[in-house]
């Protein structure tokens, strides 16, 4: 879980970078983006270095 308290809008509708060991590139990160039309939920699109 994410704690998103505080947070502007802007920032929450970015989406967000977490560092992971479990994704594709080790030590990398994996990328979240808000659903569309649920602005409080968001999906794992993908990794990156």
């Amino acid at each position: 879980m994410l704690d998103i308290t505080g947070w502007t809008a802007d920032e929450i509708q970015t989406g967000v970078a977490l560092t992971t060991e479990l994704g594709q590139f080790p030590r990398g990160r994996a990328l979240y983006d808000p659903r569309p039309g649920e602005r409080n939920r968001w999906d794992w699109s993908g990794d990156s270095p």
